[in-house]
């Protein structure tokens, strides 16, 4: 029997998740300079067009396709939805209830597609839109699908993998798959593509921080179809998602500005922006397995732990433009890590669970670090080495928007452009 509540609840959290995206474009988009600012939104839509292709093609058969060894799945099982494919997805163990699995394949498609988008930040405004493209789809297929297939689809990150039989996994939403994967992802290409003209030496500062603020609301409100739809239901372990992602970023945006004030002497707008990612991120592998009282912990640490992991760019000289790296891949191993503390049932190190969920969690993000990169790298030197990643330094200098797409997002800075032309 089709359970209508869960399908209708599914395609809500669904379309909340691919909100976030367009959210993440203005986020990202507020915090580049203004001759910058339609070319970083444009990255983020860029892998919208990508990978909701290539998800119905191959990539729903690679995470959750038949298992080639517990790494991947096979590409052409179930590629275009064909194949292998199960119409049906039950959701009890008698099989009297079900939700069609092309509902699934919407949740995931949207995973996916924010996961790429992410990486963009540390890449703002120096970036060929064409080497993105290229780089999108073909990272999502060599990382992000295997890391899929290795958490959620059965694989040997898995409870059916090698490190089951010492604690099963937990990653509720993604701190693997999602945050650290595209976190390792930011730093190394922030490494291969080098820094922006002028990074260190002048101000690099946000050109419009409402845009910040609004894009970090639509990314808080998209999130709650991340967390609390990853349980499948509406049901109890949704609203404890929700309610444990609604508390963590309320803890996170604290811990930030705190950090702030006794560093800075201010608290800033985009502090309490930034802060609210910081939550989010944290608080997404540990959603559905932490009590409120957790979540708080997770959400008000990471918080601090980003805020100040955001200056490591300076002191080691790579431009992770958007603070990719310390926000992403910090809060995504704090929140991925944290679980061996906090996680309930007799799990977390905090509850009587002893050090067995800690060890799993820290071997999980290890390896998710190590594949992550590796791809990363070999991906990044490949385009660099044929397509070329960067814009030349008079489109940077002057405005990648026109450059790249013709356009300028204001026309004061488009006419200024133009007479420096002529």
């Amino acid at each position: 029997m089709l359970d209508t509540g869960v399908t209708a609840w599914m395609l809500t959290s669904a379309s909340l998740v691919l909100l976030m995206t367009p959210g993440l474009a203005f986020f990202y988009g507020g915090m580049v300079r203004g001759k910058s600012v339609l070319n970083m939104m444009m990255l983020s839509f860029g892998a919208m067009a990508v990978v909701g292709v290539i998800y119905v093609l191959w990539g729903w058969s690679m995470s959750y396709g038949a298992s080639v060894g517990g790494w991947f799945g096979n590409p052409f099982d179930q590629f275009g939805l064909g194949g292998s494919f199960d119409p049906v997805t039950y959701l009890d163990d008698a099989e009297t209830l079900s939700m069609p699995t092309i509902v699934d394949v919407g949740f995931q498609t949207t995973f996916a597609i924010i996961t790429v988008a992410l990486i963009s930040g540390a890449l703002a405004e120096r970036i060929k839109f064409s080497a993105w493209l290229v780089f999108a789809g073909l990272w999502v297929t060599f990382s992000y699908f295997p890391l899929a297939h290795m958490v959620w689809g059965g694989g040997i990150l898995s409870g059916d993998g090698p490190f089951g039989s010492i604690a099963s996994p937990i990653d509720f939403a993604g701190g693997t798959v999602v945050h650290i994967n595209a976190g390792v992802a930011a730093l190394v290409l922030a490494l291969v593509v080098g820094k922006r003209k002028g990074f260190g030496k002048e101000p690099i500062r946000p050109h419009n921080l409402p845009f910040v603020m609004l894009g970090a609301a639509l990314l808080w409100f998209g999130w709650f179809g991340f967390n609390a739809g990853s349980a499948y239901g509406a049901n109890d372990g949704a609203g404890l998602a929700w309610v444990n992602t609604t508390t963590a970023t309320a803890a996170a945006i604290g811990g930030w500005l705190l950090v702030e004030r006794l560093r800075d002497g201010k608290a800033t707008s985009l502090g309490a922006a930034s802060g609210i990612v910081a939550g989010l991120v944290a608080i997404t592998p540990a959603a559905g397995d932490v009590s409120p009282v957790g979540a708080i912990f997770v959400g008000a640490i990471a918080g601090a732990l980003a805020a100040l992991a955001v200056g490591l760019k300076y002191r080691f000289g790579y431009d992770d433009s958007l603070d990719v790296v310390g926000v992403h891949l910090v809060a995504g191993l704090w929140g991925t890590l944290a679980l061996g503390f906090v996680a309930t049932g007799e799990r977390g190190l905090f509850y009587g669970g002893g050090l067995d969920q800690l060890a799993v969690q820290a071997i999980i993000a290890a390896i998710a670090v190590v594949i992550s990169a590796v791809v990363t790298l070999v991906l990044g030197l490949g385009i660099k080495r044929t397509l070329g990643w960067r814009v030349s330094e008079e489109a940077e200098e002057r405005s990648i928007d026109l450059a790249e797409h013709g356009e300028a997002a204001y026309e004061s800075i488009g006419a200024r452009v133009l007479s420096e032309v002529k």
